[in-house]
């Protein structure tokens, strides 16, 4: 083989010096080239700091180019790409901005010495003027990223916040980020820039690809203002600045979609406001807020217990107790019975104390809360006491208790079955009043089985109370699979489409794992029932919906357009074992667990005729118009399905 020439035509050549063999000659050639970088104009320098990003982003750990000036040649060269646009313009210097302020964040991210190095380096103000938008939202992400690098180390923190302008820029941003990247690259495919195609996708894909890709980074984007936001959030002196009503309604609808899964946005913030208690008041003086807060917390969203402790934190304020007490009781009751959720520990038992705490204060207090509310509070620490005095019951008793539970949950089946809805309703509720508190597995099923009876009987509200209990006594916690669908269901009824969606993919995900042969995915085909729900939801909940709607790429709120097609109305309430395809005909209503105490022969073989209820279907089709649908690919679905296990 012919030997490779070593010979460089550039002197100077960064990956020349990188393969010097002697370290002190190797550290003096990088020193240079730091140094000089800045203030040359030669073609190809793109290819060294694209280096430096790979590196950067391989090893942040890495102290050798911070001790040589790295910081302060980056800084420099995003002042050149702000100052000097005929240079920007030149050869592919238009990526070198993105690099200088990703290699920026990328070395600030784990290490605080190296955060303190860069803020003597000088590269705050840089990163502020790409913050401001000065070049477009791409430099904004990252530059974004890097400040909130910064933001979060306790010695350089007040660096960040002597630049005042950057929490009222992070606020703005967070608010229009999705808006500006549909407008400005996402909406129309001939006008994006080729720059900004490149890397996204790294020369790698097509239009579908750089579309993904946006609206990944779109949603970092917001997250990462979000994230930034939060750092300051922790400072009181600030909180009147970020605590402005217009700001906090947008913050629940700030998830970060399904793409941005580990980020608590939106929720996470409203949390550090909440922990404090000046951020309490503006948050309970919002109502929206508040519902938007039990809807998360009744959901099966990963910062689920962030919503939870925001609700707890109100109630336990007693100057914010009055407002928020008669909306966020009905849902911390639904989830009273949680014993694990995250790192919480007995959370149940925690919501119960503060309830109780709640009744005991507000008699001391001028603001007492409705007698409805008190009432169920009163009813939830009356279990309290039952479940204390079962455990002194002899077991015979509760077998009894059980036997007799068990009677007339099946009269309930059988009642469901001949079409009398309410009356099964009603047959579960006493089966429940019968059954032992214990006894979780057999309640789990009366809360689901009353869930599906409030969903038949159009009452999406207490179908979403039943489900959420039932998935509370559920271990694990959120992982019964029927009783996720009909919430699912549920949320789709009262128009939350984000609620919806999580709850549908986490039960397509439940049945891959099922043994219910009612449940588990033939030939690992998502049953089609649940593939419309989720492509609807996915519409609605569309990260660029409410960007697309204003700038016209979807018509209407009720006329799909956009790239998903159509808007349907998939109006029919279906049961997992009904609409599968190749159903046995099992009852749905009977889906105790295996291993259940109640299980027995006789029961197993419950049925039920599908067309009992033929004639409650065929009025709730009729009573809505059916539209036709354009939908995602399969593949796209159990791709986001996979994501989510």
């Amino acid at each position: 083989m012919d030997k490779v020439s070593t010979d460089c035509p550039y002197p100077g050549c960064f990956f020349c010096v990188m393969k010097e063999g002697n370290p002190s000659k190797r550290r003096a050639s990088v020193l240079k080239f730091f140094r000089e970088l800045p203030s040359q104009d030669d073609d190809g320098q793109v290819l060294p700091i694209s280096g430096l990003w790979n590196t950067a982003m391989a090893h942040p750990n890495d102290p050798e180019f911070i001790e040589l000036g790295i910081f302060e040649c980056m800084a420099a060269l995003i002042w050149k790409g702000l100052k000097n646009r005929r240079w920007l313009s030149h050869d592919q210097n238009i990526y070198i901005p993105y690099y200088a302020a990703h290699i920026i964040g990328s070395y600030t991210m784990n290490m605080e010495e190296f955060a303190e190095r860069a803020v003597h380096a000088g590269v705050i103000p840089p990163l502020v003027e790409l913050l401001r938008g000065r070049l477009t939202w791409v430099e904004q992400r990252v530059a974004v990223r890097a400040l909130g690098h910064l933001a979060t180390y306790p010695s350089t923190f007040s660096a960040i916040a002597n630049h005042g302008e950057v929490l009222e820029l992070s606020i703005e941003l967070a608010m229009s980020s999705l808006e500006i990247v549909y407008s400005h690259f996402y909406q129309y495919v001939d006008r994006r820039l080729s720059y900004h195609c490149d890397l996204l996708t790294r020369g790698m894909g097509g239009v579908e690809m750089e579309s993904r890709k946006a609206e990944e980074w779109a949603s970092q984007l917001q997250c990462w203002s979000l994230q930034l936001i939060n750092c300051f959030a922790f400072k009181t002196e600030f909180l009147s600045v970020i605590s402005k009503p217009e700001f906090l309604i947008k913050l629940p609808g700030m998830w970060g979609g399904l793409v941005n899964e580990n980020s608590p946005a939106g929720i996470g913030l409203l949390r550090t406001i909440c922990h404090n208690k000046m951020g309490r008041g503006p948050i309970a003086s919002c109502p929206s807020i508040i519902e938007s807060l039990c809807n998360i917390a009744r959901s099966s969203d990963d910062w689920q217990y962030m919503a939870i402790d925001c609700l707890l934190w109100l109630i336990q304020d007693t100057s914010t107790c009055h407002k928020v007490v008669d909306k966020a009781v009905p849902a911390l009751l639904d989830l009273s019975e949680v014993s694990t959720l995250g790192d919480h520990k007995n959370l149940g038992n925690t919501i119960i104390n503060v309830l109780q705490e709640c009744i005991q204060s507000q008699a001391a207090s001028r603001n007492s809360i409705s007698p409805r509310t008190k009432e169920q509070i009163e009813e939830l620490l009356n279990s309290k006491q039952r479940l204390k005095w079962e455990k002194g019951m002899p077991k015979e008793d509760l077998h009894i208790k059980q036997a007799a539970a068990l009677v007339v949950k099946l009269e309930g089946n059988s009642l469901f079955s001949s079409g009398n809805i309410t009356g099964a309703a009603s047959k579960y509720s006493e089966a429940l009043s019968l059954c032992p508190l214990r006894s979780k597995k057999e309640r789990v099923v009366l809360f689901s089985n009353r869930a599906q009876c409030h969903l038949l009987l159009q009452q999406p509200l207490a179908a979403i109370t039943d489900a959420t209990r039932a998935l509370s006594l559920h271990n694990p916690v959120n992982r019964h699979a029927k009783s996720l669908w009909r919430r699912a269901q549920a949320y789709d009824m009262i128009g939350l489409a984000k609620e919806s969606l999580l709850d549908a993919i986490l039960f397509i995900n439940e049945c891959s794992q099922s043994n219910d042969p009612d449940l588990s995915l033939r030939q690992n085909k998502v049953p089609d029932y649940a593939e419309r729900l989720v492509k609807k939801q996915m519409r609605s909940a569309w990260l660029f919906r409410e960007a697309a709607i204003k700038h016209g790429g979807i018509q209407c709120e009720g006329d799909g357009g956009g790239i998903y097609g159509r808007e349907s109305d998939d109006s029919e309430w279906e049961t997992a074992s009904e609409s599968d395809i190749g159903n046995d005909g099992r009852d749905a209503m009977g889906d105790d667990d295996d291993d259940s105490e109640w299980n027995n022969e006789e029961e197993g073989k419950d049925s039920y005729d599908r067309a009992s209820i033929k004639g409650v279907r065929t009025a709730q089709r009729n009573s809505r118009a059916k539209k036709t649908q354009s939908m995602p690919t399969m593949c796209s679905l159990r791709k986001m399905s996979s994501e989510w296990t």
